[in-house]
């Protein structure tokens, strides 16, 4: 049983497409103030574990924001911090909407580097379809980051030392590797997205895609995500894919991208941007009945 001083903390339980995080609002009056990356790092870990604690690839932390209608911090299930998440944008986005933290369909986010900008356009008591404006990608090495000369890395050999692939390499706010592949099903995953998330070339570790070109609007994409290993989905890997594939000339401007966990429509607009459409669900709600002892 929990102490008398303990803090009974609300939670939410919510997926993109499989991509699931445990979500804590810090926008309520009494939540946690204890914002220290390093104990919701170590909370991550132990939360997102599937035996004995919640379950998930990551949390999320919904908090207030001077930029935008919320901020939100996003946890890996190895206590890494990510830089942006796209499916977790969505969940917030629909969690924000339903929690009254926003009056209309559309949700400006704030994560560590950037601002994303959801329209939830379709929703539900516990779900919504969402498109969200994820910004402009870029493929400069230094944004990405990848240690590579040039002013880019497109369809190279030359930058992996772990795998001999092409690769190309693209930022959405966070690093991508990008692989070609005649059949997703033939890569193993486990051994080479770990290895490539841990190649020399990223100095901050990347994510990884494995993409099979179906047509010039339909992608098959199995990921790697740095810090969570192999998941069902990605929102950035599939905007990164789609990006990717339409720079080497494999695709159109927009795509289906088909995820193991379910499908994304992926835009890259003639003004830059990216646009990512799909749903997010809720899965359910729950207390923690002494957060402390999760943050220790």
């Amino acid at each position: 049983m929990a102490g008398s001083g303990a803090t009974k903390t609300a939670f939410v339980k919510m997926h993109g497409i499989g991509n699931d995080f445990v979500i804590f609002d810090l926008t309520t009056p009494g939540a946690p103030i204890d914002l220290d990356a390093t104990r919701w790092g170590d909370a991550a870990r132990r939360l997102c574990d599937r035996h004995k604690g919640v379950g998930a690839d990551g949390i999320v932390l919904i908090l207030p924001s001077e930029r935008a209608d919320v901020r939100m911090r996003i946890f890996n299930s190895d206590g890494s911090e990510a830089e942006m998440c796209g499916n977790a944008s969505r969940c917030v986005a629909v969690y924000a909407r339903g929690a009254g933290l926003v009056l209309g369909p559309t949700v400006s986010i704030e994560a560590r580097k950037a601002c994303v900008r959801a329209e939830v356009v379709e929703a539900g008591e516990f779900a919504g379809q969402v498109r969200v404006d994820m910004g402009l990608p870029s493929f400069r090495p230094e944004d990405v980051p990848v240690l590579a000369a040039g002013s880019a890395v497109v369809g190279r050999s030359d930058v992996l030392t772990v795998a001999d692939f092409e690769i190309t390499c693209v930022s959405m706010g966070n690093p991508h590797c990008v692989i070609f592949v005649p059949d997703v099903a033939g890569v193993d995953l486990d051994r080479l997205g770990l290895a490539i998330e841990h190649d020399p070339a990223f100095p901050n570790r990347t994510n990884v895609e494995f993409v099979q070109v179906n047509g010039a609007n339909d992608l098959i994409v199995r990921v790697w995500e740095r810090g969570a290993g192999a998941t069902l989905a990605c929102g950035t890997g599939a905007c990164a894919s789609l990006v990717a594939a339409a720079e080497r000339g494999y695709s159109a401007r927009s795509a289906r991208v088909h995820l193991p966990g379910g499908t994304l429509f992926i835009e890259w607009s003639r003004d830059g941007h990216v646009f990512m459409t799909g749903p997010a669900t809720r899965v359910f709600t729950g207390i923690i009945d002494d957060i402390e002892e999760w943050l220790k």
